[in-house]
């Protein structure tokens, strides 16, 4: 479209479509569509969609709130940037459909403070929506169907990015995750869904498609396609959507995706899924691109991030960038990743000076063990993964810096 915030245009391409039709449908035929398109969260955890909106459809208090989460921070990530951009319509249409069967009359888009410009962009489309019927008032002429979206603008922090630390932000409030709520105390303390940028837009294609048409897209473990943002020492860097089940040696050499190796070097591993997500070495990367396949070579698509490194990169080098990134965002409200984080890019160092001693190895992995299971949010829980992977899969560069050091 000349201008994604279009109403016009928006409408010629089968825009609010979807909307039209979920008016006429009950609530348990769109649930059930929802289920069998098998959608899993777009934002990074994968958690099931049609058990998140069957918690708030039965959720008896009201009013009830609708947000979608583009705080988007995690490095690597970059997909929910083009969807702003290019297709915000389509977003607002996702939450509509959501605040029609909920019967929710609020929403807010929190949008990553750095995004000042998609903002505008958003805000414009807010406004078209509004003029044309599709915000405010009697939408499509239901008079108890009236429905606001309001943007909310990040300052910067990644730890806002976590649904309860987000809350707190919406309510001007310190931007730390808090006990983790159940619908029944979200925004405000009432019935609350919070959902990805991408996922709200996966809705109208779900029940423009069919739930089956959905599913078909992907394969059994998770329906649908998948924006992923592709970096690093990849030649065609950029967003690219995908098939559920894609090989991932097809997303990294053919032309039409990554097409191969930016430097010249073999591709020695990639980091899936943002600086939270595990690294995947060359033996892992004949898997599909599914969740379950995934799973299954300990991988994991979460963001759908993907940052590719060449076989010139020190992995110990990288994994003290990723540490230094956690230490830097941590929001200090609980030891293990206040601290944690600390120890770990301590432990990282001592091998990369050949300080490291007998015994270092066991430690660094205790260390993100203990700061894994005790964590009050999933920062600190993710945020030694990535190391983890390392000392699963390529355990002997640890092992060899410690030799390195006695010598």
């Amino acid at each position: 479209m000349k201008n994604p915030a279009s109403v016009e245009e928006y409408i010629t391409t089968g825009g609010f479509e979807a909307l039209k039709k979920a008016i006429t449908m009950s609530t348990g035929n769109i649930l059930d569509e929802l289920k069998t398109a098998k959608l899993l969260g777009r934002g990074g955890a994968g958690f099931p969609l049609d058990i998140k909106w069957n918690q708030m459809v039965n959720a008896g208090d009201f009013p009830k709130y609708i947000i979608c989460n583009a705080d988007e921070s995690e490095p690597g990530t970059f997909k929910d940037k083009l969807l702003l951009e290019a297709d915000p319509l389509n977003v607002i249409e996702g939450m509509l459909i959501a605040a029609f069967l909920f019967r929710s009359e609020k929403s807010y888009i929190y949008i990553r403070g750095e995004y000042r410009v998609i903002q505008d962009r958003f805000q414009e489309a807010l406004d078209n929506a509004k003029k044309a019927g599709y915000l405010g008032n009697s939408i499509l002429g239901i008079h108890d169907f009236s429905h606001d979206i309001s943007i909310i603008s990040g300052s910067g922090a990644y730890i806002c990015g976590e649904n309860s630390a987000l809350l707190n932000s919406i309510e001007k409030g310190v931007g730390r995750p808090r006990i983790k709520p159940s619908h029944e105390m979200g925004l405000y303390g009432k019935p609350t869904l919070v959902n990805n940028v991408e996922t709200f837009a996966c809705i109208p294609v779900i029940l423009n498609l069919g739930g089956e048409g959905f599913l078909n897209l992907g394969d059994e473990s998770g329906g649908g396609t998948k924006l992923i943002s592709l970096s690093g020492h990849i030649k065609n860097r950029g967003v690219y959507e995908i098939p559920l089940g894609t090989p991932v040696q097809t997303i990294l050499y053919d032309e039409k995706y990554g097409g191969g190796s930016s430097t010249g070097k073999s591709i020695e591993f990639c980091h899936f899924g943002g600086q939270s997500g595990p690294i995947g070495f060359k033996e892992q990367l004949l898997c599909s691109y599914s969740y379950g396949d995934m799973e299954k070579n300990d991988l994991a698509i979460g963001s759908g991030a993907i940052v590719v490194m060449d076989s010139g990169v020190d992995i110990l080098e990288y994994l003290k960038k990723v540490l230094e990134f956690f230490v830097f965002e941590s929001c200090g409200r609980c030891t293990p990743c206040r601290i944690g984080t600390m120890r770990v890019l301590e432990q990282l160092e001592c091998f990369l000076d050949n300080r490291a001693k007998t015994g270092d190895i066991d430690k660094l992995e205790d260390l993100i063990n203990n700061m894994t299971a005790l964590s009050a949010c999933g920062l600190g829980k993710t945020a030694g993964r990535a190391v983890l992977s390392c000392l699963r899969y390529r355990r002997n560069v640890f092992e060899y810096r410690t030799r390195q050091s006695k010598s």
